[in-house]
């Protein structure tokens, strides 16, 4: 029994010391595999971390290294002042040192926006996209547009034709491209005409195609002279003469139109060659004349306004276009 007692306690230290073997190759395969997985983090690389805790100052996140990481809660606070993150929301951060002198990973949450930004910024120059952003500020030789970044819009490509009150635009949401950066030097220009020259191209194109003799177009007043109206019909300018805008009287186009109303105009004549639209607006209706004689036949009373006195007598407006004389005699 003696016998058999030794040999079981033989076997019994034996299989103990297979096991603290196997625990301790675990061990150091767990800490190998995770010292290898350390080395995939490096400084200036942004990764994605979880928030473990809130606390006065920083708002500490877990990135998977062997301490935890430390933000400025300041980081997280949002335009209207409040903390825009919560414990247990992912977040992507700029891994600035591996260890400070307390053993705490330096992260940067703006920071990361930031490389972001630019990265984007960068794949829209390159590929001539549009890019949106909010005009922030009027200064000297332009405006400076929030596209992430602070960017400079020169006052030159604000616009396809000049804009004399630069500041109108503040607050405003738009859409630039982006024709020059330097990152090393925080620099971006940005240009609103080039996108707006692309857009009246188009407009431009889609009107070619509809123009022709004869047919209805909407169109918005953009400049009115004394001898008519030039109409704008989407890239392209029309001119309503004076004589095309009423079969009445027309002493000045502002009469009848302001700029920036919307009209229908007939399309008198086109010149592809050219470019050039004539159009009409008192041909959307019938010549009143055509029906004179059957409206207004001789010996009949009617009523109407006097439009003109000369030396010989007065001119009397029976309607639009239709005018009698009452001779001075």
């Amino acid at each position: 029994m003696e016998s058999m007692d030794e040999n079981d306690r033989q076997e019994t230290d034996n299989t103990s010391e297979k096991i603290d073997e196997k625990e301790d190759f675990g061990y150091e395969e767990m800490v190998s595999l995770y010292d290898e997985s350390m080395r995939h983090l490096s400084e200036g690389q942004i990764v994605t971390g979880r928030v473990i805790a809130i606390n006065p100052n920083h708002v500490v996140v877990d990135v998977g290294y062997k301490s935890e990481g430390l933000i400025p809660v300041a980081e997280f606070i949002d335009f209207e002042g409040n903390l825009s993150v919560e414990v247990g929301d992912d977040v992507e951060v700029l891994l600035e040192r591996t260890e400070d002198a307390e053993g705490h990973v330096l992260l940067s949450k703006q920071k990361a926006e930031r490389m972001k930004v630019w990265s984007d910024i960068e794949k829209s120059y390159k590929a001539g996209d549009i890019i949106h952003g909010r005009v922030i500020d009027r200064i000297k030789g332009g405006l400076t547009v929030d596209v992430g970044i602070r960017a400079f819009l020169p006052g030159s490509l604000v616009d396809i034709k000049p804009v004399k009150n630069l500041e109108s635009l503040r607050g405003q949401e738009l859409e630039f491209k982006v024709i020059s950066m330097d990152r090393r030097r925080n620099n971006v220009v940005l240009s609103r005409k080039a996108v707006l020259e692309k857009e009246f191209a188009a407009k431009k194109a889609e009107t070619l195609t509809l123009l022709e003799e004869g047919v209805i177009l909407d169109g918005v007043v953009k400049n009115i002279t004394d001898y008519g109206v030039f109409v704008d019909l989407g890239g392209i300018d029309g001119l309503l003469h004076i004589t095309d805008i009423s079969w009445g009287r027309v002493n000045h186009p502002s009469e009848h139109f302001a700029i920036g109303d919307e009209v229908k105009v007939v399309v008198l004549k086109f010149d592809p060659e050219t470019e050039r639209v004539s159009l009409g607006y008192k041909q959307r209706t019938e010549d009143p004349w055509s029906l004179v004689d059957k409206k207004y036949p001789l010996g009949s009373k009617v009523r109407g306004k006097v439009v003109s006195l000369v030396d010989y007598g007065a001119f009397i407006e029976l309607e639009e276009g239709v005018e009698g004389l009452i001779h001075v005699s």
